[in-house]
């Protein structure tokens, strides 16, 4: 049995930042993420970060996540059990992590859950056709494992990270056929970027989708088509793409399940992503144990991930006993609530006033 005062499910940049926070406080933590190393999704992340000075903004991301591997590693209060996931959570405050080797018991205090996200799929024939794909996983095999998974791309959504992953895949030497999106316009992503990768050649198809991918046992070619205003494919307007990958950018859901382990109220928000934990500004969820940061909690980035991660690590912290910083807990939520002041937030805000609308806490 490991015992501790705070468990952190999930190595990112929500993760890693509660686990510095409650360890600076004089907490003993423990960080548990089922991957071999730190960083989450930042690790295949080669882009500079926008948002926050003091939360990486102008930093790659895998070299934001190697900086904050180090002050974990470098924190003694913070042990970390890599390669295991949390299966497991019982009534008197202990869970289960299994590897694929073998488990441990642990007994913790308290718990933030930053579990992030999961890539979304959309259904059209063939979708499960070798050469469909999640655009992170994409990312995952060039960025980290050095694997170009195909020669020529289509890729479904225009929001960041279809369109990042679009100039990544030029730079590797891939050719990219288009970026397609059914909305009447560009999905989210950051003008600089999407302007980047049109002055490279890419076309960017809006009112698209895929109507079928098709091949002998791989993908060798995807069928799109015209949507109307009604979203209904308009006959005659279909497109034949040569490409051996379709890589689906179309948003993330959060990691929702391990809160109905927790006994934690969930509530559907379309806004923040689908399903996610009632939570309040401080990270508390409907269990007074257990804490939420990142986007676990609705679907935003790694600024307002990083930023909810120290909160809620301080606030686990100081809940046990522990001497926090007051001014630091005011400073977070202070930036936070700035960095969501930007139009690309305001679906955010709205749900998050919905889901608390909606709480019973």
């Amino acid at each position: 049995m490991i015992q501790t005062d705070v468990m952190v499910i999930g190595g990112g940049p929500a993760g890693m930042n509660a686990a510095l926070a409650a360890a600076e406080s004089g907490a003993q933590v423990l960080l548990v993420d089922k991957f071999q190393k730190l960083g989450g999704q930042l690790v295949k992340q080669t882009h500079k970060f926008f948002g926050w000075a003091q939360r990486g903004a102008g930093t790659r991301g895998f070299n934001l996540a190697k900086q904050l591997a180090a002050q974990v590693n470098a924190q003694p209060n913070i042990k970390t059990l890599l390669g295991y996931e949390v299966v497991g959570a019982y009534p008197d405050q202990t869970y289960l992590a299994a590897s694929w080797e073998d488990h441990v018991k642990i007994s913790a205090k308290k718990v933030v859950v930053c579990t992030g996200a999961a890539e979304r799929m959309i259904l059209f024939e063939n979708n499960d056709m070798p050469g469909v794909m999640g655009a992170g996983a994409v990312q995952t095999l060039m960025n980290e494992y050095g694997v170009l998974p195909g020669e020529n791309f289509l890729i479904v959504g225009s929001g960041n990270v279809g369109v990042i992953l679009a100039y990544q895949l030029l730079q590797a030497g891939a050719n990219v056929d288009a970026i397609i999106d059914v909305l009447p316009k560009l999905g989210g992503a950051y003008w600089v970027h999407a302007a980047k990768v049109q002055r490279l050649g890419v076309p960017l198809l809006l009112k698209r989708t895929v109507l079928g991918v098709y091949g002998s046992d791989h993908v060798e070619e995807a069928v799109t088509v015209e949507v109307g205003e009604n979203m209904q494919p308009i006959p005659g307007s279909e497109m034949h793409h040569k490409v051996d990958v379709v890589a689906l950018a179309v948003g993330l859901m959060p990691m929702a399940d391990l809160f109905q382990m927790l006994q934690v109220e969930t509530v559907y928000i379309p806004e923040l992503g689908g399903f996610v934990p009632w939570h309040d500004e401080l990270g508390h969820t409907t269990n007074p144990n257990i804490y939420v940061a990142g986007d676990a909690g609705g679907i935003e980035e790694a600024t307002t991930a990083s930023l909810a991660g120290s909160i809620a690590g301080l606030v686990a912290a100081k809940e046990l006993g522990f001497t926090v910083n007051e001014n630091w807990i005011d400073e977070y939520l202070q930036a936070l609530s700035s960095f969501r002041e930007s139009s690309l937030s305001r679906k955010v805000l709205e749900g998050i006033e919905r889901m608390r609308g909606d709480g019973n806490a």
